[in-house]
């Protein structure tokens, strides 16, 4: 068996998952580095990936003072995001063809994202995938965001499914602890973070692909 039980749904999470955009991100907040003065690493957004953006301006006037105009910084970054995402946003590789495939195995899906729900109708709206899946949870969703199980126990909840039944594909740590702690089979398909001691604990794959994901899946059918 692939999975330690059956898998009667599958959650997602968005950025670095469905969506190549954790590399776009990161592009704009570096930028957005320089423009206010600071030097914003590669390792910096690393250690941000999967973090709400409340929790990112802590992290920033950490780092760079308690001064440092954390509001006006992610203003520039959006600003940037929206226009490279405009330009550049990708699907990740066996999005669609994964889709089809809980398609022809009649499993419903969603998805937990720490991104707005504007965001997600607007990116996912681009590629017509929104309609795929039975239910969105994003961030004003819920009030206790990843790495706490809230977002996977209400996409649960609002797909029918019991957590303990459902398949979480994650790229982050932070989601990876998220989808654990609600008692879901968790899959990490590393993006910009590879997967440490802890992920390979908490996880029951480590994946490479959204296609070797669905290898894995139609393993266990």
């Amino acid at each position: 068996m692939s999975f330690p039980r059956r898998v009667d749904a599958v959650v997602f999470d968005m950025d670095g998952l469905l969506l190549d955009t954790e590399i776009v991100y990161r592009a704009a907040m570096i930028e957005a580095g320089s423009v206010f003065g600071v030097q914003f690493t590669g390792e910096t957004y690393a250690s941000m990936v999967g973090k709400t953006n409340p929790e990112c301006a802590v992290m920033l006037r950490e780092l760079y003072g308690e001064t440092f105009p954390a509001q006006a910084y992610f203003e520039r970054v959006w600003a940037d995001v929206e226009d490279l995402l405009e330009a550049e946003t990708k699907l990740k590789a066996g999005v669609v063809e994964i889709l089809d495939y809980l398609d022809d195995r009649g499993l419903p899906r969603g998805i937990a994202t720490s991104n707005g729900m504007a965001a997600v109708e607007r990116y996912l709206g681009r590629f017509d995938l929104l309609h795929r899946f039975n239910a969105v949870v994003a961030h004003h969703d819920v009030t206790r965001h990843k790495p706490n199980p809230d977002p996977y126990l209400l996409a649960a909840q609002r797909i029918g499914v019991d957590p303990s039944y459902c398949l979480a594909l994650e790229d982050s740590h932070p989601g990876v602890r998220a989808a654990h702690a609600a008692g879901m089979m968790t899959v990490m398909v590393p993006d910009i973070l590879d997967p440490n001691e802890e992920m390979h604990d908490k996880c029951v794959h480590i994946a490479e692909s959204l296609h070797h994901v669905m290898d894995l899946l139609k393993a266990a059918s």
